[in-house]
């Protein structure tokens, strides 16, 4: 195939979303190990919305800040080049997140090698990538629903399955509760549904969580009509609590974790939609809290190019068909951020780029 000699690319200055802007620039030449990847799919996360907005502030390991960046982290793509014997011309790809972080525990220096921040991002035509950055797209998937996995999907296989031995994926009888229904939750429940573990999951609207619903939740929370949820979960599963918890809220919702988990069980610090900083008021020191239970508190920043490549073995093995809340065009990007930024998605919102 013939190829453009220029790329068009969103860039921002980290300075917020009306001031993304769309440029050309020439098409990069991959180089030895590398190969040049057509971004056909681009999905969207709340951590890009805090990158384009000059809010994502609380890594110190992720080196300086870039005065313009290409942002966004997940894609699905094309190789159109290769300078590497791991893919062929013609093969179709996903982008890992922390483009070094291959096997076991991320480390610090893996951190400055993530995609959107401080890396180029993907929301363009055509990126070059390390060919170690990428893995094989399955075939059973669309574009716009592959490229939701890197992120939302491995993160939420992290929470499930990240405490255990690689290529042993566990779930079954085990009883989670997922907070939300955004990209990660979504993701987790379509996991532990098809695990066999028993889910709860919570949400301010009744109409999401009929839909959570059909996808597979065994009982749902309205927190806005319930807001002691955690006493909701504790009758739900006779006062045992449950094993595993999406911690998805942040300063509002951890403290409630702590009195829903089952004595042993592990709480998943993932998000904090509902802020970064706790309210004055009762402050029980998270060591104290983390006893009461017996509890495991683990914050989770993504995996490993290995776990992801477990777990798209896993969605092909179930069939499991990510959900796509909405896709927009490439021009419209700014309406597509816009769009996640306000949280009335259900799953993952996709920019489909070419």
């Amino acid at each position: 195939m013939s190829l453009p000699t220029e790329r068009r690319q969103w860039l921002t200055t980290q300075s917020g979303i009306s001031n993304l802007a769309l440029s050309n620039s020439p098409l990069p030449v991959p180089g030895q190990g590398e190969v040049l990847v057509q971004i056909h799919a681009v999905a969207l996360n709340y951590r890009d919305t805090e990158v384009i907005m000059g809010l994502y502030n609380h890594h110190s390991t992720t080196g300086s800040k870039p005065s313009a960046l290409v942002p966004c982290s997940d894609m699905c793509g094309t190789i159109v080049l290769s300078n590497s014997p791991r893919f062929k011309v013609g093969e179709k790809v996903l982008s890992i997140f922390n483009q070094t972080h291959l096997t076991g525990q991320v480390k610090a220096h893996h951190m400055k090698h993530g995609l959107g921040f401080p890396l180029e991002g993907t929301l363009q035509e055509y990126r070059v990538f390390d060919a170690e950055g990428l893995v094989k797209k399955s075939e059973y998937l669309t574009d716009e629903e592959a490229c939701t996995l890197p992120i939302a999907g491995l993160t939420a296989w992290m929470a499930i399955n990240g405490m255990r031995t690689l290529g042993h994926p566990g779930g079954k009888g085990e009883k989670v509760l997922i907070q939300g229904t955004g990209g990660v939750a979504i993701s987790g429940l379509q996991i532990a549904h098809a695990s066999s573990a028993k889910v709860i999951i919570t949400s301010s609207s009744d109409e999401k969580l009929a839909l959570a619903k059909k996808l597979g939740a065994d009982k749902t929370i309205n927190y806005k009509t319930n807001p002691d949820w955690e006493q909701e979960v504790l009758k739900m599963t006779d006062d045992e609590g449950v094993d595993i918890i999406f911690e998805n809220g942040g300063a509002q919702t951890l403290r409630k974790s702590f009195d829903c988990i089952a004595f042993g069980g592990l709480i998943n610090c993932i998000g904090y939609l509902s802020g970064k900083e706790d309210a004055v008021g009762d402050r029980t020191n998270t060591n104290v809290l983390a006893l009461k239970r017996n509890v495991t508190l683990k914050g989770l920043l993504n995996g490993p190019r290995e776990r992801l490549e477990e777990m798209l073995q896993f969605y092909d093995e179930k069939k499991i068909k990510p959900v796509v809340d909405k896709v927009f065009q490439f021009e419209e990007a700014k309406v597509a951020l816009e769009y996640l930024f306000k949280g009335g998605h259900v799953g993952k919102v996709v920019v489909k780029v070419g």
